[in-house]
């Protein structure tokens, strides 16, 4: 007999008191046959998956899996009238993922995951939890979104999740799985939680060995305070998702020091023109994981150019338009608004300062509305024509901004 359970992230959530927008549906004792005859619409090539053909929320046919390959994609699936309720729970991640709940109300629990909900903690179902990498992702995604709460992994889970990093299981993750679990972790709401749990089991060395590599090099104490360049970042992610749940943003923070982890020794705890060698660093990173390019493109502008907006009161005028010109800021103001949240979030996420004001963005903000006031069409109506029209055009910009300097200056003295 056909029986339809909710399950997943809405029976945990609903159970939490914690706000859900989607809702999963098990299908137990049928088949696709019956699913595409009661108008169903099927999704997905890997297992039977359909789309209500009202409400268009997923219905999952029961079904059992069994692994064939290394890496997320290498498992076979079976489903048919047969497979019961609890056969389907099984193969889920983790306890608290594994409840169900038919159309009454009554819940199915067969992992005590109810218990692992009121005990806080996020818990594999059963071994099978390593046969697929990208459940690393996941464990360190869910202990981001609920750390608040007080969730923490559970021990047994993070040793397996250990095991899967050494037995070189989650070397075989796909960079689209990753990025996903990435994008998605990095807008939780204590998104730092997810680097910290993927580099307590090992797996940030294999996923993103360039922020791994910053853990334990140092900076200067009067400066940094924490002192560790890896803590600085997860501090700097800290403070962005406070300001923002744009993953570029976030990513672009996160990433901003990579240079820091090649510093010569010798240099330490300085870091001479760590900002040109973070360029390359990225290029790799976001090549590796298919990182999409307004997310490149910001994360290779806060590495370059953070230092010279915490330093802009220096900045002379024509350095400053030349900064403003490399972000774009006369096309894409969009960028410059992402640009100044992540050097803000940089500039706060330091043990002390994270509540110290950041006049650097007004300052910023001020000094492109002065060069935005200024116009080709102004300079060609002086009679400026061909290539001397930019060459104008940049004069009068450089001009603008000194007054403004030397104004801006005064004020700030006052």
């Amino acid at each position: 007999m056909k029986q339809v359970y909710l399950v997943g992230g809405a029976v945990r959530d609903k159970h939490m008191g914690y706000p859900f927008h989607e809702r999963d549906w098990v299908v137990v004792g049928s088949t696709p046959d019956d699913m595409l005859a009661e108008g169903f619409r099927p999704v997905g090539k890997d297992f039977p998956v359909f789309l209500h053909p009202d409400t268009g929320e997923e219905y999952a046919l029961a079904r059992t899996e069994r692994k064939t390959a290394p890496g997320y994609g290498g498992f076979t699936f079976h489903t048919s009238k047969d497979i019961t309720l609890e056969e389907d729970l099984a193969r889920r991640d983790l306890t608290i993922n594994a409840i169900a709940e038919d159309e009454s109300g009554k819940v199915t629990d067969p992992f005590h995951g109810l218990d692992d909900l009121e005990n806080k903690l996020l818990r594999h179902v059963s071994p099978a939890f390593s046969e697929d990498p990208v459940r690393v992702l996941r464990v360190a995604r869910f202990a981001a979104r609920y750390h608040h709460l007080g969730f923490q992994v559970a021990e047994e889970t993070m040793q397996l999740m250990s095991e899967m990093v050494n037995s070189g299981e989650v070397g075989h993750l796909v960079a689209e799985r990753v990025w996903k679990e990435l994008e998605r972790a990095l807008c939780e709401r204590s998104p730092e939680v997810f680097i910290q749990v993927l580099r307590q089991c090992g797996a940030l060395n294999v996923i993103m060995p360039e922020v791994d590599a910053l853990f334990g090099v140092p900076q200067r104490a009067e400066h940094h305070p924490e002192i560790d360049c890896g803590i600085h970042c997860l501090m700097a992610l800290t403070e962005a998702r406070k300001l923002s749940e744009d993953s570029a943003v976030l990513l672009a923070t996160l990433i901003h020091d990579l240079g820091k982890a090649t510093t010569p020794a010798d240099v330490l705890p300085r870091h001479i023109a760590h900002e040109q060698r973070s360029l390359p660093l990225i290029e790799d990173l976001c090549d590796r994981l298919a990182i999409p390019k307004r997310h490149r493109e910001l994360a290779i502008a806060v590495a370059r150019d953070h230092t010279n907006c915490h330093r802009v009161f220096e900045l002379k005028a024509k350095t400053l338009l030349t900064m403003m010109q490399r972000l774009d800021c006369f096309r894409r103001p969009r960028q410059l608004e992402d640009f100044l949240l992540c050097c803000e979030a940089d500039s706060r996420g330091r043990k002390g300062f994270e509540q110290r004001p950041y006049p650097q963005a007004d300052y910023v903000r001020q000094a492109l509305e002065v060069c935005n006031d200024i116009q080709a069409k102004d300079v060609i109506a002086e009679g400026v024509t061909g290539k001397a029209i930019g060459e104008a055009l940049q004069s009068k910009r450089i001009q603008a901004l000194q007054t403004f300097k030397d104004n801006y200056s005064h004020i700030s003295d006052a």
